[in-house]
């Protein structure tokens, strides 16, 4: 009977040894995949800049220190500049003291232009896509058809021009992506952080006169005026 209850303890005690290192063994891959989303998420954004002074406009708000520039309707990657008719481009960027973190939202964020009642409301980067343009890219020359030339003289359905050719899905893809990458990360994030900001805004940058970014968020409330 001992013999019998010996077997039995020494089978749990082995059975307990090989559960605990099956958990041992699988703490390292979950730490690991935590660590790589936490990486993957960090790199969201535009890289930012050494301080807040670095940018056109810099204040305090509340215990942190937010700078912002105007871009226009450009959007300027760190992989290639692109631009977008319909909308125009703030970056901003907060900071704060070693180990300070900040719950960020893109629509904390207002433009007032040209001094109007109501601010333009930050909008989804999503809402840009349809828009942007990478002036790098060159659509293929177009070849006139054959069939256009009308030597009767009269009006034909063939001499209307072609569409205009559009970019190949790759590469408006690509372009998506980084905009996206480049957008103000949200949520609770470590400081500093940086990113875009998207106002709707169809006219043109040279008729803005002032520009005010308003601030109200986590960090208490604030306006700055940029430079346009």
């Amino acid at each position: 009977m001992r013999l019998a209850c010996y077997l039995r303890t020494g089978i749990l005690l082995a059975g307990m040894v090989f559960a605990s290192s099956v958990l041992l063994a699988q703490k390292p891959d979950a730490a690991a995949e935590s660590d790589a989303k936490e990486a993957q998420s960090s790199a969201l954004g535009m890289p930012p800049r050494t301080a807040a002074t670095e940018y056109l406009t810099h204040t305090q708000v509340g215990q942190y220190l937010l700078g912002a520039e105007f871009m226009g309707h450009s959007v300027p990657t760190p992989q290639s500049t692109y631009s977008s008719e319909d909308f125009v481009i703030v970056e901003v960027g907060f900071f704060g003291q070693p180990g300070a973190r900040l719950r960020i939202a893109a629509n904390d964020f207002s433009l007032r232009i040209n001094g109007k009642k109501s601010p333009l409301a930050s909008q989804p980067y999503e809402l840009a896509f349809h828009s942007l343009k990478d002036p790098e890219w060159e659509p293929p020359a177009l070849e006139k058809s054959k069939t256009s030339l009308n030597t009767g003289g009269g009006g034909s359905q063939n001499d209307q021009p072609p569409p205009p050719p559009k970019m190949p899905l790759e590469l408006r893809r690509a372009m998506e992506q980084r905009v996206q990458k480049a957008a103000l990360p949200e949520g609770d994030r470590a400081l500093p952080q940086a990113g875009f900001l998207f106002f709707e805004y169809r006219g043109k940058t040279q008729g803005i006169k002032s520009l005010e970014l308003i601030y109200e968020g986590a960090a208490g409330k604030v306006t700055l005026a940029l430079q346009p």
